[in-house]
Order: structure tokens, then sequence, then C-alpha cells
């Protein structure tokens, strides 16, 4: 009898305790609270290069347009791209505006207010007829478009 005493005592059930579980959820609190922003910022970062896409391909039609009419006068953009990604949820807005003279325009695009896109480090952006590539804000090397500080309106 001694020796069913002894086993029963020493047997222990098969889990875990209670502290074990709370080590475990701390962990992942942890790293989640470390991985979301991070994860967050990379997905800001692939939306900030398609409205950059975005912007070019604007660009590129303003130019098509003047080698044909001589001008940027009368150029508008087409039906979709007022918006980036052109399908889908956009989360910028993207719009040109012609000089009075007709000879450049400047082709913006800008985080959508109320949209996950808005707290993007590098706010708008910015294409002019030269070429010449601006961001709202943030560090150039960070946002990869130009210079900082969008240009003054014509």
């Amino acid at each position: 009898m001694s020796e069913q005493v002894r086993t029963s005592c020493h047997s222990r059930a098969a889990g875990f305790t209670l502290i074990e579980l709370m080590v475990v959820v701390a962990v992942v609190a942890i790293l989640a609270a470390i991985a979301l922003p991070s994860y967050q910022d990379s997905v800001r970062k692939g939306r900030r290069g398609q409205a950059k896409a975005d912007l070019v391909e604007v660009g590129q039609l303003a130019e098509r347009y003047r080698t044909i009419n001589s001008t940027y006068s009368g150029f508008s953009l087409p039906a979709g791209f007022d918006k980036s990604p052109r399908t889908g949820t956009a989360f910028y807005g993207v719009a040109v505006q012609v000089a009075a003279d007709g000879r450049t325009y400047t082709a913006t695009a800008t985080p959508v207010a109320g949209s996950a896109q808005a707290a993007d480090r590098c706010g708008a952006l910015a294409l002019l007829s030269t070429g010449a590539r601006f961001h709202e804000r943030g560090e150039p090397a960070e946002c990869s478009f130009g210079t900082a500080g969008l240009p003054a309106s014509d």
C-alpha cells in the first residue's frame, strides 16, 4: 500500500501551469508590439511606391499629350487615374494642375484622409513637368522621391 501512496503523490497531471501560460502570452504580446508597426510601415511603403509609379505614368501621359498638341493646355487625367491604386481601395488621390499658359504641369498624389496611408511619413508626392520630384515631409533617403517640401502652386 505504501507503494500506491508514493506513486500517487509524485504523479502530475499533464498540461501547463497558469504561470507558464502567462509567460507565453507576454512573449507573444511583446513580439506583436514590435512586429505590427514594422508590418504596417512596410505596407505603407508599398502603397507609396504604387503612388510614385502612378505619378510617373501620369507624367508620361502628359508628355504624350504635349507631343501631339504642343501644349499641356487641355490635358486632364483619363478615367480611373484620379486615385492610387486605380483598382480597389484608394489610398492616394491623384490630380494634375496645368499652368494657365499651358507650358507646365504639376501632378500630385495626396494620401486620402482617414485612410491608413494618411499616417505615411512622406505625405503628399508631387511630379513637375520638368521631371522634378517632391515629397511633403520626411527624409529624402526614406521617401526616395526627390526633394522634401512641396513646390509652390502657380
